[in-house]
Parts: C-alpha cells; structure tokens; sequence
C-alpha cells in the first residue's frame, strides 16, 4: 500500500492551506531516507535548510522548530521524507524576513536502482546549483530526453566540458585507492558530505578535481550516490565505458554504514 502523508506547521492541511503553495516555485527542501524514526546526517539536513532559507527568506527558522514537526511526522516507520521550507508571501514579491511555513511528506521508501547505470552527456548548469529548491523543471526533461535517447539517466557537464553531477545524484569517481569528487558548481549533498567526513575519519584519500568529460575512460570508474543510495556504479558516461565500479561502490556504502542513525 502506498504511504502518502503530508504535514503543514505540524497540522494536516486542508485544501486551502495548500492552495498558496500549489504552484509555488520559489521555496527549498532536503530529502531523507527515515528507518524507523530515525535518519543520517540530521545535522547536515539542518544546516542545508538553515542556509537554504538565509539566502531565499533573509532569515531562518530555528533547528528546534523544524525537528519539533518533523519528529511528530516521523513516526516509527520507514519512509521517505521531504522537508520544504516556503513563504506564503509566494513567488514574484519581496517581504523582508516573510512568516516561513515548514511543509513535510512523507511517502514509501524508496529502491534504488540494482545494476550500473548508462548515462547520457548533456550540457547543462542549474542555477543555485548549491541550493536544494524546487521548481527545476529541466531535470525532469533531460531524464525522459536520456530514457528515449536509450539511457537510464542524464549527467551533467558544464560550458568548460566538465562533469559536475547528474540529475538529482553526486557523483563519485576513482582512480586508485582512492575518491575523487567532481570540483564544479554543484549541489553537496547530505549523502555526500557523510561519506567524505567517513571516509576522512577511516583515513581514506579524497580530492577534489575537475575531470573533463572527453577525458571519461576504462581507467576511471564512477558512482552516483544521493538520499536513495550512498552508491550506484555508473558503466558509461555519453556512451564512454568506464572501469568495473563494485570496488568503489563498496567502499562508500561501508563509509555510509558507519554514519550513525539519530531520533528524529
């Protein structure tokens, strides 16, 4: 059975409390996987949505706040959820420091893909590209343009020729025995940002470099990660083949496992 909750300033919403936010385009959010009641990286989740709502609103609302109606949402299930923060002031106006409303949902967990992934090479650079906010219709579209081109999603490289992530994934990258992140404008991900501090506490090399996406080959292999998954192999890249991705795989979803599970 399908699990579908959604949750306004702590309360079930009507239709008219909805109404404001039915096509609104100007807020921000942060994506979590819940196991029974509890999360990974909560700190960070907090950090992205206070620096989301400083740069959109002005202001933002304290962490107390936020985990006071995400932890009566949460409940002891496993789910999937969706913060969003938005102002009722809507899109095309300015109110300094706007009344911000906390919208959670709450759905079934999600299952990741199982086998590497084929992706396409678009040029593309999302704007706010370090902000998680809504409204990014061209992600969307350039999923469905990669399926009908005969891949299973879409990776992004900027004016330079460089990979910077894809769709709604970070990317990770190896070369030796270690992880190489993509230095570009990009979105850093919770999922990312617990396996760098994981993989730095185990004492494993990282860099950030840029890798030039004329330069994707058998000698580097590559895995997408976000809230879904700490790794998926990637096998291709705009139909460059890439070295067997399990090794480094592994190594990220050990890294994840080490992040602690905290109470929402």
């Amino acid at each position: 059975m399908t699990n579908s909750k959604m949750y306004l300033n702590g309360s079930t919403p009507t239709a008219e409390d909805l109404a404001p936010l039915a096509f609104a385009g100007y807020s921000h959010f942060t994506a979590m996987q819940v196991r029974g009641g509890r999360v990974r990286g909560l700190d960070l989740h907090l950090k992205r949505l206070r620096e989301g709502s400083d740069l959109l609103f002005g202001h933002h609302l304290p962490d107390s706040r936020i985990l006071s109606e995400v932890g009566a949402a949460a409940g002891s299930a496993d789910s999937s959820m969706m913060i969003y923060i938005s102002s009722r002031s809507g899109e095309f106006s300015f109110t300094a420091q706007p009344a911000l409303d906390v919208l959670v949902k709450i759905v079934d967990p999600v299952t990741p893909p199982a086998t590497p992934l084929a992706l396409d090479l678009v040029q593309h650079e999302r704007h706010l590209a370090r902000v998680k906010h809504v409204g990014e219709v061209s992600k969307t579209l350039l999923l469905r343009h990669a399926k009908e081109r005969g891949f299973d999603d879409a990776a992004f490289m900027d004016r330079c020729g460089q990979l910077s992530e894809a769709t709604i994934w970070n990317f990770a990258f190896r070369d030796g025995s270690g992880v190489i992140w993509p230095q570009a404008d990009i979105l850093y991900g919770v999922t990312m940002q617990i396996l760098q501090r994981q993989l730095h506490a185990q004492g494993v090399v990282q860099e950030t470099r840029s890798i030039a996406a004329a330069s994707v080959n058998e000698s580097l292999s590559s895995a997408v990660l976000n809230s879904w998954s700490p790794g998926i192999g990637v096998k291709s890249i705009g139909g460059r083949q890439l070295a067997a991705s399990q090794e480094l795989v592994n190594l990220l979803h050990d890294a994840y496992r080490l992040e602690p599970l905290e109470k929402i």
